[in-house]
């Protein structure tokens, strides 16, 4: 038996947009809990994104599969009654606005809790409710930048951003084990619980590596593209006919197996220049050389055979295109309106499907008003405001 529905029974209202906070709310989904998803009046603006996606975008149904979709404006009393009314409802209240903007509309976790004391709030922000960075407007490249990423990212002369969108998916994940450690107290004491995550915060943790060599090791790991900074052989090599093949040694067996086996020079194994990492890391020069000398007569994939032979790590450079096409890529066939497309499935594996369906900008606004609308919180709501 493995993982199967396990939030099944579960309400989360996400009032939410771009990536970090529907990405969360994507994986409260895979996990069987109803995620309803609050758009504004002209829906979550990812829903622009792109038109790869039969004119809609591939970018949004990505993160959005296995939600429902309601079009509300919370400037509106009894919009904003019809969301006191879910919240009243609900298990779980996520959202990614800006830091204070429901508690201004009375939506504030203490408040809310007064109806419903179970309700676990999580919001997202981009450098935390108080202090300094409070009122900046966050986005994953930005955060990138100014958690230091981007510096010990790229080549020696150009920093560079991180392919993907990595601060809002990391954040997004951060957010959902918060949400479940907060549940599972929930379970145990019977009241909810008011989270914050903070995209800046999660880039900090994630750069605890460069962080502890500027700190304690002399500084920070130099930008080396392809190379890693504290560890050698670990990177790039060319081979024959131009394709990149990386290699990871990561201890002195591996080192002295890889001289023998894979470059045909056991010497090497015991010069004392490359005997320990720090060695090597210090004559990585004579130690790339050796390497280039042996690479470059080769072709990619006969090399790749020859290290997966020796149980050397290793892996060959992939274009967007060769990923693919990989043969270890799990893919998803989704459905927004009348697209279907491909993505890749999320990496937990269940028992049974996974939802498919992307729901379209107010899909399900109809019937969630009629199911919420009865509502005595909302009816109390619109009385007093």
């Amino acid at each position: 038996m493995g993982l199967n529905g396990e939030l099944e029974g579960l309400l989360v209202v996400s009032i939410e947009q771009a990536v970090a906070a529907p990405y969360c709310g994507l994986l409260l989904a895979d996990a069987g809990a109803r995620v309803i998803k609050v758009e504004r009046p002209e829906g979550d603006f990812a829903r622009a994104y792109d038109k790869g996606a039969g004119g809609q975008s591939a970018f949004f149904a990505w993160l959005n599969r296995g939600k429902e979709s309601i079009c509300v404006d919370l400037n509106d009393r009894e919009d904003a009654a019809l969301v006191h009314a879910m919240l009243h409802k609900a298990d779980v209240f996520l959202h990614n606005l800006a830091p204070g903007a429901l508690e201004k509309r009375g939506f504030g976790g203490t408040e809310l809790r007064r109806d419903n004391p179970g309700l676990v709030t999580c919001e997202i922000t981009g450098y935390g409710r108080d202090g300094a960075g409070a009122e900046k407007k966050a986005y994953d490249f930005l955060v990138q930048a100014e958690s230091g990423l981007c510096s010990v990212t790229g080549t020696a002369d150009h920093p560079a951003r991180v392919g993907i969108s990595i601060t809002d998916i990391a954040t997004g994940l951060t957010a959902f084990s918060a949400i479940l450690r907060a549940l599972i107290q929930r379970g145990r004491t019977g009241t909810g619980v008011d989270l914050s995550v903070s995209m800046f915060d999660v880039m900090a943790d994630w750069m605890n590596m460069p962080l502890m060599g500027h700190r304690y090791l002399g500084g920070a790991p130099a930008r080396m593209g392809l190379t890693h900074a504290m560890i050698a052989p670990y990177g790039a090599y060319a081979t024959r006919d131009d394709r990149q093949i990386l290699i990871a040694i990561q201890n002195n067996r591996e080192w002295r197996t890889f001289c023998e086996t894979v470059l045909g020079r056991p010497e090497l194994g015991s010069d004392p220049r490359f005997l320990n990492n720090p060695d090597r890391v210090a004559n990585r020069a004579p130690m790339d050389e050796a390497i280039n000398a042996v690479f470059g007569q080769k072709d990619g994939a006969d090399l790749m055979a020859i290290l997966n032979e020796a149980r050397i790590a290793c892996a060959r450079l992939s274009s967007v295109g060769e990923l693919s096409d990989h043969d270890c890529l799990r893919n998803l066939q989704i459905r927004l309106g009348d697209a279907e497309i491909r993505v890749a499935d999320l990496p937990v594996q269940v028992d049974g499907g996974r939802a498919t369906v992307v729901p379209l900008l107010d899909q399900h606004g109809p019937s969630i008003r009629r199911e919420f609308a009865g509502n005595l919180v909302a009816d109390r709501y619109v009385r007093e405001t």
